[in-house]
């Protein structure tokens, strides 16, 4: 009676675990889904290059650089300034060669290369999305050396206005500005392989920047009551943005639709809202009704200027990012900027990891965040190596976009070799044009696990035999593998799943 009692239990067990493993060979892991990025800011060379007149190769090395330390750190995108002041840290016909590469304004880098298409190729390398950010209003900056005969400032005398403080502003609500904006978005989206094109908070400038005087657009709005116009000064002027705002990213999807169009404006919309909010009010003053292009859905991520901490009562970063998600009708991806160089240390740390939680917790569906800037994260070895071994410890993916696309990428064409100790994996594309990146999925033992690598790879050499101990005592046998394709805007293929073993797959 015994022995078949030990029998029984052994049959039992022998079914429990052959159900067990053909369940784990079934159920991939999903990847991990978030936004982290980083702004690299160009204008008075904040972030890169480290000053004007750097020769080519010290540029790229300390884009590298930051790149590399992206990387090492698993952020998955990049926020690259290229039009600081109405001029291109990339070759235009349309504006002249930013001084804040060379020194002179119009003069491009020597020996010659094109530093926006170097950005974005060493990024994608990297397994980074690279947003390009411009600034469609800023003519000027009061430390961009002397304008050129190429810059707006001396083409088009009739399209800016001189502030007190010094800057240039284009008027946004001449149709010779937001031409000409467009136009420079069109050209970006048009001829390089961008995956998102990003404004910041500067659309009317700040009073300070005139000296605390209104914005001199006296004469615009004299022509505008003229011709029949209706609107009292404020509604006019947001109407100029509000109009322009469509009409990028209409222009947008008309290029390439999976180019991600994404906003960051002021933390707060107004004052008052949520009731225990306090502070500036950007509607009223720098007249960005950014609460209206949200609700409209007429951006694809939606990132505001959170810069304030938790337990900041007028200006809370949790009351505020919730306020944010609830005018989110169009459930458009919601990535609140981080304010990540609020001081050094363990304070920094913990601020800025909370609030990563905070964002998890409130946004599952669609989490992530920017940091403000790359120099917080460069300076401050404390809270890089606390954000890898914290929030930041596995590699993940951009959230999907379902708007813009949600159907799946072909999945590749798989083959495997004996390399003795090894299986050589190898794949190829059912559409290079349409994959951005892929997985390897590897199960040791029944557990699964994943690697992301970027569009150019073709190849995975992994190990037959893994170990489940620091002391190399468990042997963990490859029992099966996987590999998927990621498009564009974050659909993943169908998954394949290949046993080793037998050689045999399923669906």
């Amino acid at each position: 009676m015994r022995n078949k009692l030990t029998v029984l239990i052994l049959l039992f067990w022998v079914a429990f675990n052959v159900n067990a493993q053909q369940t784990n060979l079934a159920e991939l892991p999903k990847p991990q889904r978030e936004f982290r990025a980083a702004w690299i800011a160009t204008v008075a060379n904040i972030n890169w290059p480290s000053k004007p007149g750097l020769s080519t190769q010290q540029q790229q090395d300390e884009a590298i650089a930051l790149l590399d330390m992206l990387k090492k750190n698993n952020f998955n995108a990049v926020i690259f300034q290229v039009r600081p002041q109405a001029d291109a840290l990339y070759k235009s016909n349309l504006e002249p060669w930013s001084y804040f590469l060379t020194g002179v304004q119009g003069e491009a880098p020597k020996p010659y290369y094109d530093p926006l298409e170097f950005w974005i190729e060493a990024a994608h390398d990297r397994g980074l999305e690279l947003h390009v950010w411009l600034n469609p209003y800023r003519a000027h900056h009061i430390s961009g050396g002397q304008p050129s005969e190429s810059s707006v400032v001396k083409k088009h005398p009739e399209l800016v206005y001189k502030l007190k403080q010094g800057y240039w502003w284009l008027d946004p609500s001449k149709k010779g500005t937001q031409d000409l904006s467009a136009e420079v978005v069109k050209d970006i989206v048009k001829r390089y392989d961008i995956d998102g094109v990003h404004f910041d908070d500067y659309f009317y400038p700040y009073a300070e920047y005139n000296g605390g005087e209104d914005f001199p657009d006296a004469e615009s709005y004299a022509e505008y009551q003229k011709n029949g116009g209706q609107l009292a000064r404020g509604d006019w002027r947001r109407e100029q943005v509000n109009v322009f705002i469509q009409r990028v990213y209409k222009i947008i999807k008309e290029e390439k639709k999976y180019v991600k169009f994404g906003i960051s404006p002021f933390g707060i919309w107004r004052p008052g809202f949520p009731e225990s909010i306090k502070g500036f009010d950007q509607y009223d003053k720098l007249y960005a009704d950014a609460k209206l292009w949200l609700n409209e859905g007429w951006i694809d991520y939606f990132m505001p200027q959170l810069y304030w901490q938790i337990n900041n009562i007028p200006q809370s970063f949790p009351v505020l990012l919730g306020w944010w998600q609830s005018e989110n009708t169009k459930q458009r991806h919601l990535w609140p900027g981080l304010n990540s160089g609020i001081g050094g240390g363990e304070k920094n740390s913990d601020e800025i990891i909370n609030q990563i939680m905070i964002s998890r917790g409130m946004l599952p569906k669609s989490p992530g965040v920017a940091h403000w800037s790359i120099a917080a994260l460069t300076k401050n070895e404390m809270l890089r190596n606390d954000l890898l071994k914290g929030p930041y410890k596995t590699e993940a993916l951009v959230p999907a976009s379902p708007w813009l696309d949600d159907e799946k990428p072909l999945k590749p064409k798989v083959t495997l070799a004996d390399r003795n100790t090894d299986v050589y994996i190898d794949w190829k594309p059912a559409d290079k044009h349409d994959d951005f990146k892929y997985i390897v999925y590897t199960n040791y033992g029944g557990k699964w696990s994943y690697t992301i690598l970027n569009y150019k790879s073709r190849f995975l050499l992994v190990p037959k035999v893994s170990y489940a101990d620091a002391a190399k005592l468990i042997q963990q046998r490859l029992q099966s593998i996987s590999v998927t394709a990621i498009d564009r805007t974050g659909n993943e293929s169908a998954v394949e799943i290949i046993n080793i073993d037998d050689r045999s797959s399923t669906n």
